[in-house]
């Protein structure tokens, strides 16, 4: 993998410190007189803005889930005393890793425990599973990806980067996830075309992935945040996205995704032509 620093520039809406009381309180009286669990340890790992938001609320409608924030973007990494470790400028330098024990024992308070299953998705964690897996025993993996162009629109029009910048950075990610699946135990990779697509099928290859999760409900409407900025259900916006990027902009796009073809088979993605190609 390419030593580089990716930096997401714009810091995203954190919630206050006093909003997660109730849950640091009921789950202290929890931990005080519940029977220990065999926990499982289960990470969505998910680039940026490629749906993960949606994809976490959907995995949180089980009641054998406990996800650790349930606010914003729901990351583990922008909790309170977690944010200062985790969510600064280093997130995306791969040659810097975290305290993970520090990170766990405050994650702990944050999941409840007496919930088979412990949900955490921050996205710079797609480089750091190899920390995960010695620190979170057991630890079970979905990466999550989605097609390139629609993240490359994200990117540009919720962080301000250029059109060669992001992809850079969306190439980038697809090459972390593509050494997570080859290399990672307990893993299962799915798309978000994959999702929004054919969800009843992907929820029963996740089933037989973690049983527990028997009760997934995806025919209810998710908040995660979006370009519409509204409550919906499961649908595939990659469409819309790509017919928002400008001419010059796919050029840009292609210049950088057309030396990075094999990244692109691996994933089953294709170069998008020019809008106005015969």
């Amino acid at each position: 993998m390419q030593k580089k620093t990716y930096l997401i520039l714009a810091s995203r809406l954190v919630p206050p410190s006093w909003k997660y009381l109730p849950t640091l309180t009921r789950n202290k009286v929890k931990r005080t007189f519940a029977v220990k669990k065999n926990n499982k340890f289960l990470f969505i790992l998910s680039p940026p803005y490629c749906g993960s938001t949606m994809f976490n609320e959907l995995i949180s409608t089980s009641k054998a889930v406990s996800v650790n924030n349930s606010f914003g973007t729901r990351e583990g990494q922008t909790l309170p005393k977690v944010r200062k470790i985790m969510f600064n400028d280093n997130r995306w330098n791969e040659d810097i890793d975290f305290n993970w024990k520090i990170i766990k024992r405050q994650w702990l308070k944050y999941w409840d425990i007496t919930h088979p299953i412990l949900l955490e998705k921050s996205p710079p964690n797609i480089i750091r599973t190899k920390s995960l897996l010695k620190v979170f025993n057991p630890s079970f993996f979905i990466v999550f990806y989605r097609n390139p162009y629609a993240h490359c629109e994200s990117l540009m029009r919720r962080e301000n980067y250029t059109a060669s910048d992001a992809a850079e950075f969306a190439i980038q990610c697809l090459k972390y996830q593509m050494e997570n699946i080859l290399y990672l135990p307990n893993h299962i990779q799915v798309s978000y075309e994959h999702l929004v697509d054919t969800p009843e099928e992907t929820i029963q290859r996740i089933q037989k992935f973690i049983p527990e999760l028997n009760d997934l409900n995806h025919l209810q409407s998710f908040s995660a945040h979006n370009y519409m900025s509204k409550s919906m259900g499961i649908e595939n916006l990659n469409t819309d996205k790509i017919n928002k990027l400008a001419e010059k902009d796919i050029k840009a796009i292609n210049q950088v995704f057309s030396k990075n073809l094999a990244v692109l088979n691996f994933f089953e993605y294709d170069l998008v032509k020019s809008k106005y190609s015969a």
